[in-house]
This record gives structure tokens, C-alpha cells and sequence, in this order.
């Protein structure tokens, strides 16, 4: 993995790690329970509920820019059941900073079980959550997020109600994943590849190059200022703009507000689709066909979230 990647703004816990999670074998798909319930909660964040080496009852993120599991260290006295193996320096997009991790641990959400399983400690998760896991322990699977309905559903096959939603393409870049999307500034359209980040609550967040180049802090008018922190403490400041009309395919958001950074070239490499788009969708993502299925849902008109 190119290390540019793991300088990724929001509250992300992306490990330059020699232990790397693996799927264990012991993975049970059960048939019949294909549908995980979550909360969505006030910061945008899908909260899952999870129990932790059959001992510890969790709530966690579900990230869909990040894998393995992270716990934050303020759910210490939740999570008892951890045996802590190492120290080490990890690096995310504010700087190094220690992690600890444990190696083997088992994890239960709903009908599903995973073993061996090793756990990293993270200082950041979305508000309400005690860490995070990510798309990959469900490798292999078709995965819709509804969020009309509150409720992760995982298929075999690509499900019959596609034909009601745009198809676009699912855009695969060292193990993220990105979706176009087009910002109209002063009348002019910017297509950009965002990555789809369901642990940022905010709407959209711009790369540094794309701010450069689209001259969005002149065309638009800056109606906030923000502070940011990474899983490990470390801050960043974000402007805060209106975006008169953003399109993924064919679907419109108009006047959203969108972030960026001004002089902090080559630290935001990625631009990001947050949860507070996100949400406004109904998702389905075929991984294997780089494929992803997207139609708004009742929650399109609702006003955004002010953090």
C-alpha cells in the first residue's frame, strides 16, 4: 500500500502494520440471518452492535475506508476481555503516534462470527462508538446499506431490486473505494473521484490538488471554519463553503456545504464522500464487478447535519 494513502483526513484508523487481519476460516454466513441492524447516529455513523470475544457488548462503526478492528482507548473498561500483545508506531495523515494491538480475538455481530482476529487501539471512532470495523470481514458478499430501513443486508447474488436504482462504476484503488461525483463551481463542472467514507459525518471534504485546481476558495464563499482530528489526536483546520449542485450519476444535491483545506498541499491526498451524503442514498456494492447500485432515498431532503 502506498504510504500517501494512509494520510487520510477523518476519523480513520488505517495501520502501516506487518499484522494484517485475515478472514478466518471459522466465519460462519448463516443463511437465514443476512440482515444486521444498525443505528445511525446523530453524527452520521452506522453504530452496529457487537459482542467482543463472546464477553463484551460493543457498539461499532461500521467504516467503509477502513479494515481490521479498532477499539478506542476510552472503551477500555468495556472491553476487558482484550489482552494487549504489543506497542507500536503507527502513521495517519497528522503524524506517528503508539497504538497497541492484540493478535487473537473473536467477534460477534448477529449470526455472524469471526476468530483469530487481531485488534488495534485507536484514540478517535465516530461519536457513540466504542471503534470501528470495515467492508472486508464481508468479503466476498454483496452488501446493500439501507438506510431508510436501518439494516446491512448481504447477498449471494446481485438482488432484483437493482433495476430500480443507477448503476455506476465502483472505482478500486489500493483496497479503498471511490465513487465520481461532479461539483459545479461558478458555473463550471469538476468531475473528481471521491472515496466512499461512512467514518466522516460530513458531506463532501476536497483533496488539496482539486482545491488548487477548481480555485474553490475563491469561487465560493467560506461560511465556516473547523477543526478536525485524526484517530490519534492530531488536528487539522477545514474550511467550510456552499456547493450550489453536486451530481453522482444521473442524482442531484444541490447547495451542500463542502470542506477543504487551503495551504496544506500534499497532506489531503483523497477527496471524500461522507456520511452525510451517503446517507441520502439507498447503496448497493458489488466488490467482485466493481459495480456499485445507488438511489436516493427519503432521507435526500433532509437539511445538513451541523457539527
Amino acid at each position: 500500500m502506498s504510504k500517501s494513502y494512509l494520510y487520510l483526513l477523518g476519523i480513520i484508523c488505517l495501520l502501516s502494520h506487518d499484522l494484517k487481519a485475515q478472514k478466518s476460516d471459522s466465519v460462519v454466513f448463516d443463511t437465514v440471518g443476512d440482515t444486521i441492524p444498525f443505528r445511525l447516529t446523530s453524527h452520521n455513523n452506522i453504530s452496529v452492535s457487537a459482542i467482543l470475544n463472546e464477553k463484551d457488548s460493543i457498539d461499532l462503526m461500521f467504516h467503509t475506508a477502513a479494515n481490521d478492528v479498532s477499539i478506542i482507548k476510552e472503551a477500555e473498561n468495556k472491553t476487558t476481555s482484550i489482552q494487549w500483545d504489543r506497542d507500536e508506531k503507527v502513521e495517519s495523515w497528522g503524524g506517528e503516534s503508539d497504538s497497541r494491538s492484540s493478535k487473537n480475538n473473536s467477534l460477534r455481530i448477529g449470526s455472524f462470527y469471526w476468530d483469530e482476529i487481531p485488534i488495534w487501539e485507536c484514540k478517535n471512532s465516530g461519536p457513540e462508538t466504542d471503534g470501528k470495523f470495515g467492508l472486508n470481514f464481508f468479503e466476498g458478499k454483496i452488501v446493500e446499506i439501507d438506510f431508510e430501513e436501518s439494516v446491512i443486508i448481504l447477498y449471494n447474488k446481485i438482488p432484483s431490486k437493482t433495476k430500480n436504482y443507477q448503476q455506476l462504476e465502483l472505482i478500486i484503488e489500493n483496497g479503498f473505494y471511490f465513487i465520481e461525483g461532479v461539483s459545479t463551481i461558478d458555473n463550471k463542472d469538476f468531475t473528481n473521484k471521491f472515496l466512499i467514507h461512512s467514518g466522516y459525518g460530513g458531506t463532501i471534504l476536497y483533496d488539496d490538488d482539486f482545491v488548487a485546481s477548481s480555485q474553490i476558495g475563491t469561487h465560493l464563499k467560506v461560511i465556516d471554519e473547523k477543526e478536525l482530528k485524526d484517530s490519534y489526536g492530531n488536528v487539522l483546520k477545514t474550511k467550510k463553503a456552499e456547493l450550489p449542485l453536486f451530481k453522482i450519476g444521473t442524482e442531484e444535491l444541490v447547495n451542500i456545504p463542502v470542506g477543504f483545506f487551503e495551504g496544506s498541499i500534499a497532506r489531503q491526498k483523497m477527496s471524500i464522500m461522507g456520511g452525510d451524503v451517503l446517507k441520502r442514498f439507498n447503496i448497493i456494492m458489488d466488490i467482485d464487478q466493481k459495480i456499485i447500485y445507488m438511489k436516493q432515498n427519503e432521507l435526500k431532503s433532509l437539511p445538513p447535519t451541523q457539527f
